[in-house]
């Protein structure tokens, strides 16, 4: 198996390689900025220039890869056009080469409420919206995926258990990046996970439950 990780020094997409690496997979990873992806990433990391706004920076990596992992977003900022070039025409672009590329499992990491239009996020350029366009694109694409929608992001990992559900169930409720990534990696080896939108946040009166059993449960 080899995994292309894009959006790979993100502050989600970075854990995502690492558990990863931990596994001993094989990981090519998309970055913008190879002196900063040297710094975050292991060195066995396979690093590629490119960017999904421009696909053919992209092209040649995926051609090598077997599945595809994206966590990519629009960084924050007075551009209006981010969270449509970046979470809607960049996922659309790699699904495209997914497609031309034969890749066998793609998944993308999107958020909870992206089907709340009234949502607060939305204000924010529309980011939940063209989230959500990107979901429909790659359902309607007829690859196989795994579409993952975290609650609010915590950059620091707890003991609480991870509570799954299905497309448009949870609306509130929180979940470290680091079991965000555990999610990812993990629904690459459970065919339970395959064509499903799970979502995901942790509670601390849930009961533990096996990956099998969480993405069953969907």
């Amino acid at each position: 198996m080899q995994v292309l990780v894009v959006g790979a020094t993100g502050q989600t997409g970075k854990h995502i390689v690492e558990d990863l690496k931990k596994r001993n997979i094989a990981v090519t990873a998309i970055v913008r900025n190879l002196e900063k992806a040297q710094e975050l990433l292991p060195s066995e990391v396979n690093f590629v220039l490119g960017d999904v706004t421009q696909p053919d920076t992209i092209a040649e990596a995926m051609s090598r890869c077997s599945v595809l992992i994206c966590a990519t977003g629009a960084a924050p900022s007075f551009d209006f056009t981010g969270p449509f070039q970046v979470d809607y025409q960049g996922t659309k672009n790699l699904v495209d080469l997914a497609k031309a590329n034969n890749i066998e499992h793609f998944i993308l990491v999107s958020s909870l409420c992206v089907s709340k239009f009234f949502h607060p996020l939305n204000l924010f350029w529309l980011i939940l919206y063209w989230k959500q366009q990107a979901e429909n694109y790659i359902q309607q694409s007829g690859l196989t995926y795994t579409i993952v929608r975290p609650g609010g992001l915590k950059n620091e990992d707890n003991t609480e258990n991870i509570v799954m559900s299905s497309a448009d169930t949870l609306f509130e409720g929180s979940i470290p990046r680091q079991k965000v990534a555990q999610v990812c990696v993990e629904a690459l080896f459970n065919n339970e996970a395959k064509n499903k939108i799970v979502e995901i946040v942790t509670q601390p009166d849930s009961n533990a439950q096996t990956w099998q059993e969480l993405f069953a449960g969907v």
